[in-house]
């Protein structure tokens, strides 16, 4: 008997709410905020990234079909975080405050995120 794989929750580096730019694929150098996270696969869904369309047929008689278009999941690799203030984009680090969080902080700027 074949087992199942069960999927693994990936930490990753960005979170919902996020600003992050695109480092790789068709939309190399757009902005723009995480909508939706994706552990399981180490996805996210960006706002204005990764547009597709999709031709949906009329449900009912009648009706007519229409064109609807959404955003698809990218691979969390392919994001890196986004300094509005700065206009940079930068790798993180982990780092403790004085009050022991510990919190996402911008390599290049120090910025904190978190």
């Amino acid at each position: 008997m074949a087992k199942t794989k069960q999927a693994q929750k990936a930490k990753m580096h960005v979170k919902k709410g996020d600003t992050i730019q695109v480092i790789s694929g068709t939309d190399k150098g757009k902005i723009g905020e995480i909508i939706r996270a994706i552990p399981q696969t180490s996805q996210v869904i960006v706002q204005g990234v990764n547009v597709k369309t999709k031709h949906v047929k009329p449900q009912q008689e009648g009706e007519s079909g229409q064109i609807v278009t959404f955003e698809a999941p990218i691979h969390s690799s392919n994001v890196m975080l986004y300094s509005q203030k700065e206009e940079v984009a930068s790798r993180i680090s982990y780092t403790f405050t004085d009050d022991g969080r510990k919190v996402r902080m911008l390599k290049k700027t120090g910025e904190i995120i978190d």
